[in-house]
């Protein structure tokens, strides 16, 4: 690691500790020329995710556009931020455990209306409705049987 202060290459490492969120490493490291002390921080090199979308396009995963989408799902419903970031931190990791490179915008979307669904039901029928394109009222009501029966075997084991 290069010294900030005179530029030399060569120092030793004193102390290291992770950060309070657990992401990255502090390093404090003494210049082996000049003596001064600096801190660095060593973070993991994330390849970054394709999402392949419906018409074949490709662009990289943005968390938040995903964290934008489903803020618009729960405007107006008592969902905190925090509970919103949890949620995309939650399927980024699963995107990242469970593929290599390349994603589609449909496993996304599937990831995000089940987050949504153990949030806040409302907010998963708004972004359901977006995301599926709801043609018609039936559609509507069909999703909503569905979280009913849901709603019933839960209360009911």
């Amino acid at each position: 690691m290069k010294c900030p202060y005179c530029s030399a290459s060569d120092s030793k490492v004193i102390d290291s500790r992770p950060t309070e969120d657990g992401e990255k490493i502090r390093r404090r490291r003494e210049c082996l020329k000049c003596g001064r002390r600096f801190t660095t921080y060593e973070i993991v090199e994330r390849v970054p995710i394709i999402v392949v979308k419906k018409d074949g396009s490709r662009e990289e995963f943005d968390r938040q556009k995903l964290l934008g989408g489903m803020l618009r799902a729960c405007e107006k419903r008592p969902v905190s931020y925090q509970m919103l970031e949890a949620a995309v931190e939650n399927i980024e990791q699963a995107i990242r455990a469970e593929y290599e490179q390349e994603v589609t915008s449909i496993h996304i979307g599937e990831l995000a209306m089940a987050e949504l669904k153990k949030v806040d039901e409302v907010a998963y029928v708004r972004f359901a409705s977006v995301y599926r394109q709801f043609s018609d009222i039936n559609t509507f009501m069909e999703e909503l049987r569905e979280i009913l029966n849901d709603r019933t075997a839960r209360e009911q084991e």
